[in-house]
């Protein structure tokens, strides 16, 4: 056992330094394995299958519309922030897309390649566009910083051995759709954390400036957090479950808004 962890703390440290990269807005470094047009290709598959298992709100719908619109806006601050920064290669290969679906839990997330899905569930909560936009900028953060890559590398190294993706979908595609859905927080019953609270903390710093970018006030975010955390009592809600503690959300988001009003124009 101790060889194998010893293993295990060489393969580690041999795959943060080939594949270290650092993360837009914050320039935070990351373990990123997997290379993102296999990330891409998951989502495709996984996200129409989920479109497929559930009740997508029509494109008539107002709350779709605003929906979509707010995905636009992000989009194109997205685009916009990275082509500014040299980074636009991040996001090749994205193809957006953004649904509603009828379902009670308040949740929403954004896959690789832009694949968004918000819950009605939520709508109550955000009660108003601005508010949604945080949401949504937040979700969207996650797939540009490429969190669900770094989760994943971390799940093929400790429960897959540290084996190639491409390897893992054909000799155990069952454990390889696993660890992607785990790795985005899809589904209810995972049992794991999907991202962790330095991530959670990074996607709400790059969230604020997205929305702000698409013409949205982020000084709406600490209020919408507070709402959030109030829906909670003893079983916070799915978006919540690996979040930052309420003080230390709110403390970090007032903390960044100077900076992330650079970005707004009224």
């Amino acid at each position: 056992m101790k060889k194998a962890i010893q293993v295990l703390g060489v393969l580690l440290s041999l795959a943060y330094i080939v594949s270290c990269t650092k993360v837009p807005i914050t320039g935070r470094k990351q373990m990123n394995l997997m290379p993102e047009s296999e990330m891409i290709g998951m989502s495709l598959q996984a996200y129409d299958q989920f479109l497929s298992e559930s009740k997508v709100v029509a494109a008539s719908d107002s709350r779709t519309q605003m929906v979509k619109r707010i995905g636009e806006k992000i989009k194109t601050s997205v685009e916009q922030f990275l082509t500014e920064k040299k980074q636009i290669k991040r996001i090749e290969g994205f193809q957006w897309e953004f649904n509603l679906v009828d379902d009670p839990a308040v949740n929403a997330w954004c896959m690789p390649g832009g694949k968004v899905v918000v819950y009605t569930g939520i709508l109550p909560v955000t009660a108003d566009e601005a508010s949604l936009a945080v949401v949504m900028g937040h979700e969207i953060a996650h797939a540009i910083a490429r969190h669900g890559n770094e989760r994943m590398s971390q799940g093929l190294l400790f429960q897959a051995g540290g084996i190639a993706l491409s390897v893992l979908l054909s000799d155990k595609p069952q454990l390889a759709q696993g660890l992607f859905l785990q790795s985005y927080g899809i589904g209810g019953e995972l049992g794991i954390l999907a991202f962790s609270r330095q991530h959670e903390l990074e996607a709400d710093k790059m969230g604020l400036i997205f929305m702000a970018m698409g013409g949205y006030d982020p000084r709406v975010a600490p209020t919408f957090w507070e709402r959030m955390a109030s829906q909670g009592g003893q079983a916070p809600p799915e978006l919540l479950s690996t979040h930052p503690s309420d003080d230390t959300r709110i403390r970090e988001l007032k903390e960044y808004m100077p900076e992330a009003l650079k970005y707004y124009k009224e």
